[in-house]
């Protein structure tokens, strides 16, 4: 499987440019795979550096000390580490372990006040005082990068360039995560994350220098290998509700057969937690046609906030903390 994802330059979308020529190469990219690489997004590289760095840190803590600030202590806010095969993907397993983050809100937050899921403070270990500040940063630069990929998005859809940011994300459902992949044999059947999509608008993915990605595009399955300055950009299931199947969101899997540890650091980008996701206006509810969907879900067929929907899959993902959350 080699490389035939495309990569798109958005450094016009944040220059007093002609968008033209980006817009058209999203259109195409979400049409043809729902996958892209994005460079000229922005974001300096020594904020992944450090980031790297802390991850590796607390991943190599013994498992008892990293269970300190187990999801099971996150409470609604669903926040903090799963061991390797704490994750389902489709009911099975994943091979990975790792960390989730969201956007900080202190308790007198209203939402938080509210008990609003999914809404809180994130853990942070006590063992690696740095990955705090490291994520925190990480996290409001990925929402500018976001916003930036989003008004490509809004144009190659013939919308307005702010039409995202001045609805379904101005106040964003962000979800952070870091997964460490142990090396996986050649002969395991198991995955490191199963064949799935993505829940909401778009995912913005850093990779370390370990390839395991592949992507499903209308050729069969492809390889998404690390490139360096870029980030893999994916469009979610939202996207696809939002444009009426006319971008689709696509399936994607990861299997780690570098022998090598691996880790990613997937950033996903969603419409408000409280905001209801209709059909787009215009070109954009043209139906695209396609394979069924990897899970038989009609997204079309939902009714409900964003919130309504994202709940739907924490139960299945994590079903031993399902009270906790929902």
């Amino acid at each position: 499987m080699s490389r035939s994802l495309p990569i798109v330059d958005v450094t016009p979308l944040q220059a007093d440019a002609d968008t033209t020529g980006v817009a058209r190469e999203i259109e195409a990219a979400c049409r043809a795979s729902g996958f892209f690489y994005v460079t000229g997004h922005g974001v300096r590289p020594e904020l992944l550096e450090r980031l790297d760095a802390a991850a590796r840190e607390f991943f190599a803590l013994p498992e008892q000390e990293k269970l300190e600030i187990a999801m099971a202590r996150g409470g609604r806010a669903w926040r903090g580490y799963f061991p390797v095969g704490g994750e389902l993907t489709s009911g099975r397993p994943d091979l990975k372990e790792g960390l989730y983050f969201g956007a900080e809100l202190a308790a007198d937050h209203p939402r938080v006040r509210a008990g609003v899921s999914l809404h809180g403070p994130n853990l942070f270990p006590r063992q690696v005082p740095h990955l705090r500040e490291a994520v925190l940063d990480y996290v409001a630069a990925l929402t500018d990068a976001a916003q930036t990929v989003l008004q490509g998005v809004a144009l190659s859809l013939d919308l307005e360039p702010r039409y995202f940011e001045d609805s379904y994300t101005a106040s964003p459902t962000v979800l952070f995560r870091i997964f460490h992949y142990p090396p996986q044999e050649a002969d395991h059947d198991g995955w490191g994350v199963g064949e799935h999509t993505d829940y909401g608008l778009l995912t913005l993915l850093a990779q370390d220098t370990h390839a395991g990605l592949q992507v499903h595009t209308p050729e069969g399955w492809v390889d998404a290998p690390p490139i360096p300055g870029t980030f893999v950009c994916n469009i979610g299931d939202m996207l696809d509700r939002l444009t009426g199947g006319y971008y689709r969101s696509t399936p994607h899997r990861v299997r780690n057969l570098t022998g090598e540890e691996r880790l990613s650091f997937p950033f996903f980008f969603d419409p408000d937690f409280i905001a209801e996701v209709p059909a787009l206006p215009g070109r954009a509810q043209m139906d695209a046609g396609g394979r069924p969907r990897w899970d038989g879900v009609d997204l079309q067929a939902f009714t409900g906030t964003y919130g309504d929907y994202l709940l739907g899959k924490v139960g299945k993902v994590f079903p031993q903390l399902r009270a906790d959350v929902l």
